[in-house]
């Protein structure tokens, strides 16, 4: 059948559905801390590094360390923020977290999950690694520390996170683009 005969609706579902992942955030895509929407892509011609944190979660505590020593490590090549997607959270709440586990990272509240849908990611804490072009490039795990919600290695054997900041740096593709993390679902909040 020739393109002139398909109906307009499906051409602009078959393309939105073939649309790779971008900067498609709407202004009130998520606050700082101090109210102002931010859209963390726009912002950047650097990688841009979610963090997808949960206050409740003690998965996301026991990642504070190794959140910070990445972001550390990789600072120069990627923008890092944590990304707070429970609505009941408030700005002083994020604030007194971020106090108690030592961060220093830039914060915003997701409350309308636009930035979780945009990085597909499904738990906290997963991370999604955005490129230069703002391209999502990888989501998922920081690393394969956790086994499951009961059991832990004692140190983790993949570091997912960091090959993905170095792939999306080189701007080459990343070896495993998604691999599910475990923690908290992002689906039980509201």
């Amino acid at each position: 059948m020739p393109w002139g005969k398909f109906p307009l609706r499906l051409l602009v579902l078959v393309a939105a559905l073939c649309a790779p992942s971008s900067v498609a955030l709407s202004q009130e895509a998520a606050l700082d801390l101090e109210g102002h929407s931010v859209n963390p892509l726009k912002e950047s011609n650097k990688p841009v590094v979610l963090v997808f944190l949960r206050r409740d979660c003690p998965v996301s505590a026991r990642y504070a360390p190794v959140i910070q020593q990445i972001s550390k490590k990789y600072e120069n090549d990627a923008n890092f923020y944590l990304v707070y997607p429970d609505q009941a959270d408030t700005a002083q709440q994020i604030r007194s977290y971020l106090s108690a586990y030592g961060y220093s990272l830039p914060a915003l509240r997701d409350r309308a999950h636009s930035l979780v849908k945009l990085s597909r990611v499904q738990i906290t804490p997963e991370v999604a690694v955005f490129g230069r072009n703002h391209q999502l490039v990888y989501e998922g795990r920081i690393d394969n520390w956790y086994v499951d919600l009961s059991r832990a290695r004692s140190a983790p054997t993949t570091h997912e996170l960091e090959d993905a900041i170095r792939a999306a740096t080189a701007g080459k593709p990343v070896a495993h683009n998604e691999v599910r993390g475990v923690g908290c679902y992002i689906s039980d909040l509201n």
